[in-house]
């Protein structure tokens, strides 16, 4: 009876840990995402579903995302921000292979 009550606590937990990740990401100047402006500093940024989440404090905001999938592992975290209009792009996790592409906010998918 323990066994199962353990085997069932483990696949609660990974079932957990599947549809939601966190991470740390640092931004080193200001960014915007999904319209709203994010100042430089530290955030944890968690992955649920197509959502991010942008996590600092008490304030948090978020963007629909993908998640692609490098060919290799990707040794440190980086965030990609526009030139022009500093929206973050893309998030490559350190660590992992995960490439977390932002959709732009504001335009029409396919019409650039």
């Amino acid at each position: 009876m323990n066994r199962l009550l353990i085997g069932f606590g483990t696949l609660a937990l990974a079932v957990a840990s599947a549809a939601s990740s966190s991470y740390r990401v640092t931004l080193y100047q200001p960014a915007e995402v999904n319209g709203t402006q994010l100042k430089a500093g530290d955030y944890k940024v968690e992955l649920v579903n197509d959502t991010v989440v942008f996590k600092q404090g008490k304030t948090s905001t978020e963007a629909k995302a993908k998640v692609e999938e490098s060919a290799t592992k990707i040794l440190s975290t980086t965030v990609d921000v526009d030139g022009d209009t500093k929206q973050v792009k893309e998030i490559r996790l350190g660590g992992t292979n995960k490439i977390v592409v932002l959709q732009k906010s504001g335009t029409a998918q396919g019409n650039e």
